[in-house]
């Protein structure tokens, strides 16, 4: 598999792991605990997205390019 495309699932992972344990934790949580898992979920899902553009940029940069024909007579 090529390393972009493993990225950028690798990203998708972390982003979704990051809304889960953003969101399976109401507001206003005054449990240090609670509100530490909070800030690695929001921690994570940024950081998956992250994750998600480099793998973008690493796939567009390595796919193979087209040959050029210098051919110029008609």
């Amino acid at each position: 598999m090529k390393p972009g495309i493993l990225m950028i699932i690798v990203g998708g992972g972390m982003f979704i792991a990051g809304l889960i344990m953003f969101y399976s934790i109401e507001l206003g949580q005054v449990e240090p605990l609670l509100r530490l898992i909070k800030n690695i979920g929001t921690f994570v899902g940024l950081s998956g997205i992250g994750v998600i553009v480099a793998g973008v940029l690493l796939y567009l940069i390595n796919r193979s390019q087209p040959p050029i024909k210098e051919s110029f007579e008609p």
